[in-house]
């Protein structure tokens, strides 16, 4: 189908129109365009603001979560009043006030194994903005299996990467087969993130978006781009096919998009923070984060031993006391908890959320 563009609309996309390998032809191929945003944090920001200008037909916003202060730093799609608000209603309601001729679709929902092969289906191209591997590789399997290109980024601290997956291409399978081991990768909400990286590989991200709903250029597809803007420099891993891929080579084992799931995530007893402060009286915080991240304090009473330093510290604590361990968000001290507990403490509980959920509901505790 064919989009007639309106003299408005002709006039906003001017300066598109005089690019001839876009003109009038490829702008009202963006006006029929459908894609799916899967993510509305620090990629999905700029992702969200060049498909909008660019006059992409209709975006959807895929994204459970709500604006949290700390996104402020990156999340260029946000604004103060937001924080609070669900991402995907408030990146919906700012996508139609960059360009009131794209429509805009909040996906309030958490994308998972039971919709996301559904969601795929009805867009033209994925964009995986994501920050987790269990997203990725679902994002991946639903786009290989629906038949829909997935344009994948990735960004921590100062490097990001960039990777387009097709049809006709390896997928993300291909370059990562197997997901890093529990906890060992940090988030950014646990490492940290320059804000203006999220801005220069969204941009990249969305410019490989654009170049497969136009037809135009060389994808990335078979090209891992790696940046580090700390060097300011970039380079290219390339990558074939793996025939042995479970779920695109020669014999696939995979029918469905399987969402990774942390096996003994249910075996850990958790508290919430909002019962943080009443288990204090009977229990002691265990905080694990490493020395940078708690360079601002720690908890009256809370005992400090980094992640990193635990097994070698497993002789000062008591197996005897009760312990509730934490972290920043969650991440560090859920492993710490499970290793407690291999080394024979039973008395332990993990702080669900970390640190920060805690910080979001107690003002004094502002170490964030």
């Amino acid at each position: 189908m064919i989009a007639e563009l309106t003299a408005r609309e002709l006039r906003r996309y001017s300066r598109h129109l005089l690019i001839p390998e876009i003109g009038l032809s490829g702008q009202e191929r963006l006006a029929t365009a459908r894609v799916l945003v899967v993510g509305a944090g620090g990629l999905g920001s700029p992702v969200l603001q060049y498909l909008a200008a660019a006059g992409v037909g209709r975006i959807g916003i895929a994204d459970d979560d709500v604006v949290d202060e700390t996104n402020l730093q990156r999340q260029t799609l946000f604004v103060t009043s937001d924080i609070g608000r669900p991402k995907a209603e408030a990146a919906a309601e700012r996508v139609r006030a960059i360009n009131p001729f794209v429509g805009a679709d909040a996906i309030g929902a958490r994308f998972e194994q039971r919709n996301a092969r559904a969601l795929v289906a009805l867009y033209d191209v994925v964009l995986d903005c994501s920050d987790r591997f269990p997203t990725r590789y679902l994002v991946n399997d639903a786009c290989v299996l629906e038949g829909k290109p997935d344009v994948y980024a990735s960004i921590f601290r100062f490097d990001g990467q960039v990777a387009v997956f097709t049809r006709d291409g390896p997928c993300y399978r291909c370059l990562y087969p197997e997901p890093p081991p529990s906890m060992s990768v940090p988030t950014c909400a646990e490492g940290g993130v320059l804000g203006v990286l999220a801005g220069i590989v969204g941009a990249w991200q969305a410019n490989e978006a654009l170049k497969l709903l136009l037809g135009i250029g060389e994808p990335l597809v078979g090209r891992l781009m790696l940046i580090d803007a700390l060097s300011a420099r970039t380079r290219e891993v390339h990558f074939q096919r793996d025939v042995r891929c479970v779920l695109c080579g020669e014999s696939p084992k995979l029918d469905d998009a399987i969402e990774i799931r942390d096996e003994e995530q249910e075996s850990i007893e958790e508290i919430d923070a909002c019962e943080l402060r009443a288990a204090l009286q009977e229990w002691r915080l265990l905080d694990v984060r490493e020395p940078h991240e708690a360079v601002l304090g720690v908890l009256p009473g809370a005992l400090h031993i980094p992640a990193s330093r635990l097994d070698a510290s497993l002789h000062e604590l008591d197996s005897a006391q009760r312990y509730i361990v934490a972290c920043r968000v969650g991440v560090k001290s859920r492993w710490a908890t499970r290793r407690l507990r291999e080394a024979g403490f039973t008395r332990v509980r993990h702080l669900r959320g970390g640190l920060l959920a805690y910080a979001a509901q107690d003002e004094s505790f502002a170490f964030f």
